[in-house]
């Protein structure tokens, strides 16, 4: 499975308005609201913030991966949000620098998995980090995510 290939432009913005930790994930997950693969916004982000509240998403390196497995979605969904100042997720005491929000279908574990392991591996490298905070398009930070993935 490609990251890249679940990026869409639409869903992703390089300048957060909310600077803390639920209406940041709230404002990232309102750009999958036009995708045809989100059944029920409210219900993908009510389950977001369950999973948010039961363990906190950060992985350290200023990232966070909020993510629900619902059945409010048929397909797999990645939305992405930037924020220069950074966002504090009061609940691991750390301030993010960029949200990846993942939405799966309960049946494609393995799917979800693998986006998972994918986003781990490539985001690891301080030196694509630092390329996806100065991009100035969203194709552009599609692109730096293509070419870490060897497209």
């Amino acid at each position: 499975m490609h990251i890249s290939s679940l990026l869409k432009p639409e869903q992703i913005t390089l300048s957060l308005q909310n600077f803390k930790r639920c209406p940041a994930i709230h404002e990232v997950a309102l750009l999958a609201k036009s995708n045809p693969l989100l059944l029920q916004f409210e219900g993908f982000y009510e389950e977001l913030l369950v999973r948010e509240r039961l363990e906190p998403t950060c992985l350290g390196n200023e990232l966070a991966f909020p993510h629900a497995r619902t059945d409010h979605l048929k397909g797999m969904i990645l939305c992405v949000g930037r924020s220069e100042q950074g966002v504090l997720f009061e609940n691991c005491g750390q301030v993010v620098k960029l949200i990846f929000v993942i939405g799966t279908p309960k049946r494609m574990v393995t799917d979800y998995l693998l986006a998972v392991g994918g986003l781990v591996r490539i985001l690891k490298k301080p030196e694509l980090r630092e390329e996806l905070m100065a991009v100035t398009s969203p194709e552009a930070f599609i692109s730096i995510i293509e070419k870490a993935e060897g497209r």
